[in-house]
């Protein structure tokens, strides 16, 4: 059912759909109140309930999260949704908040945005997994498929199914490098090359918000400025021990060129990093309330005047999951939760992520410290986005038109194309792949329901002709419960884990698929397994499609895989590609071998055991297609 917009009474300027952006913009900040103002300059998290009602104060498992008092109390009108939902329970949702913000003073309508939500990881911090939505691998898959087409595709029906619940901000892309391997974002970049991730950037933006920001668009909030990447020792800083970012290969510049690119490319808003630089002529301050680098590097140097909204959680203490985690004010933590929203301000950012206090701020303009005209200079942008996106006059959307525009057919097959398109073959050995016939399987990580469409399945891989073991890339368990949800630290599997693993590969000719999300450390697996794939996101039936050669894998390495921890741990976080003999090349894939006549390596003859030697061999094909 359509849901009319309520018509408010008044005929204010600012109402008028006729008048110019510019006026309505002005109109508006001159009726609003200090404390009106004030909520206007926050982003914080929101949940819903599954059926798409609201979440109010003492609701349980809430979050102590209340609807009401944030709308009509606090004057709050940017939310972040959380959880994955049923997409006509969100548009249902959304007009409530809608009808909920059209019941206030002014009738200032409400701005929704998500983290990423279009692919397989669920990171309450950072992403969710698609639900509903359509399918796509990971960013880092996008980019290994070096395709600009799909990622304007992906972007565009990012688009297009956002749009269709309500949602007007997409916190993301995100185009950090990955030059540090064990880094725990690395999933959601583009990899380890500037200019590639400079040329899929252009392309995103232009995906998400069309030729320039408009009533169809969805609002790109690119991050983490200025790169997120050179972390050290690959920790994140969402947390204390992850706080500092370095320069020791001097490539600090090279981390701004997407940044540059998406810019140049129309991007309306900017999300600075948490990091706190290190040893550089940056003040070391968190980068979302550090003056050199958003005032001085953003603002003035780049010449960017979008929208600058810090990370989450910059000001206040929060609790996550039950634990109490510090304000993210790195190298200013002993500052008082007022000073950090005036250093925020003053570093020329408009809006504090994750945050709910705008009582900081009537605070500050009571006592002197901020200028309210310093409240509508960051108004002047927040607002003048709302009016450009239509929201003022047309806020509602349509929850039957949402159940049937999200997941739609050709959305979620252009997402299984690019799943199995995105797959990297790493090695190959004796073409084993693509498999023919129907041989007898043993298979783990994987749906045996899927698995035994291809084949005959068995419990043992004694009695196999063939293996396919799907592995996630290694990491050490955090130590806090959100903690465990960013993947760090080692990237070489343990001992008893790995033995278990070679085992297996020593019984059958195995097939394994590695999920890489970081760089993972795999050279007794690459030299033993009969094939290596990398997947950055794919359903078993997109590897199993690719296994017996019903789809072709174009996938080419993101950023390279080192061959030891000692190579990671001597290389330097700010250079992409830097480890020593890599067991692969950034760009390292190889095309399924085929000959005429010979589809596939039939199943069910012996193996020839000289798997090492066809891993190099392979190694040396990809060089000689490199150098072509």
């Amino acid at each position: 059912m359509k849901h009319a917009p309520k018509v408010r009474s008044e005929g204010h300027p600012y109402q008028n759909p006729e008048l110019p952006v510019e006026q309505r913009v002005e109109d508006l900040i001159s009726r609003m109140t200090c404390a009106e103002k004030a909520g206007q300059l926050f982003h914080t998290m929101l949940a819903m309930k599954p059926d798409g009602s609201t979440v109010e104060k003492g609701d349980q498992g809430a979050m102590e999260m209340d609807t009401t008092y944030l709308l009509q109390g606090q004057y709050m009108t940017h939310f972040n949704l959380l959880g994955t939902h049923e997409p006509a329970a969100m548009a249902r949702w959304q007009n409530t908040l809608q009808e909920m913000a059209a019941d206030t003073r002014l009738g200032i309508p409400v701005t929704l945005s998500t983290d990423p939500r279009h692919a397989f990881t669920d990171n309450v911090g950072a992403s969710f997994n698609a639900g509903a939505f359509s399918a796509w691998p990971e960013p880092l898959g996008l980019a290994a498929l070096r395709d600009p087409k799909v990622v304007h595709q992906f972007a565009d029906t990012v688009r297009r199914e956002y749009l269709a619940v309500g949602i007007r901000v997409a916190l993301h892309p995100q185009i950090d490098l990955a030059t540090e391997p064990r880094w725990s974002r690395q999933s959601g970049t583009f990899g380890s090359d500037a200019a590639l991730t400079s040329q899929l950037v252009r392309v995103y933006v232009h995906g998400l918000q069309g030729d320039r920001l408009g009533r169809h668009s969805v609002s790109a909030m690119v991050k983490h400025f200025p790169g997120g990447g050179p972390q050290r020792d690959g920790e994140d800083p969402h947390f204390p021990h992850g706080k500092e970012q370095i320069y020791p290969g001097g490539m600090r510049d090279l981390h701004l060129e997407p940044f540059k690119a998406a810019i140049a490319a129309g991007c309306a808003q900017m999300m600075p990093s948490y990091g706190q630089p290190v040893g550089t002529d940056w003040e070391e301050a968190g980068f979302g309330l550090n003056r050199d680098v958003i005032q001085g590097v953003l603002r003035d140097r780049l010449g960017f005047d979008g929208i600058v909204c810090t990370d989450w959680g910059l000001i206040t203490d929060q609790k996550v999951f039950g634990e109490t985690h510090p304000a993210r004010a790195w190298g200013l933590e002993t500052l008082p939760a007022v000073d950090k929203a005036a250093r925020v301000l003053d570093a020329g950012c408009d809006q504090f992520g994750g945050e709910a206090c705008p009582e900081l701020i009537l605070e500050l303009v009571q006592s002197g410290r901020v200028p309210e005209y310093r409240l509508d200079a960051s108004l002047r942008r927040v607002l003048r986005e709302k009016f450009v996106l239509g929201l003022f006059d047309a806020p509602y959307v349509d929850a039957d038109q949402a159940a049937e525009t999200v997941g739609r057919a050709d959305f979620t097959a252009a997402g299984a194309r690019a799943q199995r398109r995105s797959l990297t073959l790493l090695t190959n050995g004796r073409e084993i792949l693509p498999v023919t016939g129907e041989p007898v399987l043993y298979v783990e990580n994987m749906e045996k329901g899927t698995a035994g469409e291809y084949g005959r399945l068995v419990e043992e891989p004694t009695e196999a002709d063939l293996a396919i073991l799907r592995l996630r890339t290694p990491y050490e368990p955090g130590a806090s419960k959100f903690e465990s949800f960013f993947h760090s630290g080692r990237l070489d599997f343990p001992e008893e884990q790995l033995k278990r693993i070679l085992d297996l590969l020593d019984t059958v000719p195995t097939i394994v698929c590695v999920n890489l999300e970081r760089a993972a450390v795999l050279p007794e697996i690459a030299e033993r397994a009969a094939a290596l794939v990398a997947d950055y996101g794919a359903s078993d039936a997109a590897l199993l499609d690719v296994v017996f050669g019903r789809a072709k894998p174009e996938g080419r390495l993101p950023f390279e895989l080192p061959r030891s921890m000692k190579a990671v741990e001597a290389s330097k976080p700010d250079v992409p590609d830097d480890t020593v003999n890599p067991l692969f090349p950034c760009g390292a894939g190889l095309p399924v071998r085929t000959t005429p006549g010979r589809p596939g390596r039939p199943l069910g003859t012996p193996m020839d055991a000289a798997v090492g030697d066809d891993a190099a061999a392979d190694a040396r094909a990809y060089l000689r297609i490199q150098q072509a």
